[in-house]
């Protein structure tokens, strides 16, 4: 029997956090069980077979005989056994997981107490989320921050991969296009990047983007540009800042970056849409 385990360094990640994390390589006839975890713990089957044994919300108990390709969720303070099979016994791979965000991430997908048993239908998502999980399994040395994110995408693929995944609904894509707005509505007057604010949601640059364009209409930097110009927009209209001042409070020091920035935007020059739409010139 060979295994890999690892314990997660750091429990500060209040939303979505890790607990443990490995692979497995059973013996036949291998058990865990009867056991009661305190957080959620998800098992995806790499191959083999074995059973799974778990106890419903209703304290039913239920078996179920499940194969490579398949998985099962554990809830915590869930009754549950598992066993490998006597002839071919399965391997896989295993995450422990829970935060604020977790219960509701995990709705989308109808896994619960009462349907723990994972049947993926979508398999290009399925491999997504195999090898996401086996990114975390292989990868323990990583920065813990590289490591949430990685689990943020198994989360998301996950949703996708089951038969009740629909995109209107996906709420844990929704959570991390509200922590990146929120991290820009913070920190648009510092020199922020497209980088920093896929990393403020736990995320890589590249899969940011395409879901944020995806939700919102607009790339990220796009975006940074058109909340900063309207920020800029409203002190010229309501203060008596210079040009070069209202630039370094959205996050331009250079006052000719400004300026080109914001006419790209408005079409005319910040002392231009000044002059036309201060609040003193109305009154």
């Amino acid at each position: 029997m060979a295994q890999d385990f690892s314990i997660f360094p750091n429990m500060n990640f209040v939303d979505l956090g890790l607990y443990q994390f490995g692979r497995e390589d059973c013996a036949p006839a291998h058990s865990f069980g009867p056991a009661i975890r305190n957080h959620y713990l998800f098992h995806y089957i790499l191959g083999g077979k074995g059973t799974f044994m778990w106890q419903d919300g209703n304290g039913r108990n239920h078996t179920a005989t499940l194969k490579a390709g398949q998985g099962f969720l554990i809830s915590p303070r869930q009754i549950t056994t598992y066993v490998a099979d006597e002839r071919i016994p399965w391997e896989y791979c295993w995450l422990e997981f829970d935060g604020l965000r977790a219960k509701e991430s995990l709705e989308i997908t109808g896994l619960s107490v009462n349907q723990p048993v994972y049947n993926p239908v979508h398999r290009e998502f399925e491999a997504v989320m195999r090898d996401e999980m086996l990114y975390i399994v292989h990868n323990k040395k990583e920065a813990p921050l590289h490591l949430i994110g990685h689990l943020y995408i198994f989360i998301d693929a996950l949703t996708r991969s089951v038969r009740d995944y629909r995109p209107s609904t996906d709420k844990v894509k929704d959570f991390y296009i509200k922590e990146a707005l929120a991290y820009i509505e913070h920190n648009y007057m510092n020199d922020i990047t497209v980088e920093n604010i896929a990393e403020s949601s736990g995320l890589n640059r590249s899969y940011f983007g395409k879901i944020f364009k995806e939700s919102v209409g607009r790339s990220p930097q796009e975006f940074l540009i058109s909340y900063r110009m309207i920020k800029a927009a409203e002190l010229l209209k309501l203060t008596s800042y210079s040009i070069n001042e209202i630039g370094c409070a959205v996050g331009y020091p250079n006052q000719l970056h400004f300026s080109r920035a914001f006419k790209n935007v408005y079409g005319v020059s910040p002392r231009k849409w000044r002059s036309e739409n201060a609040i003193d010139k109305k009154t």
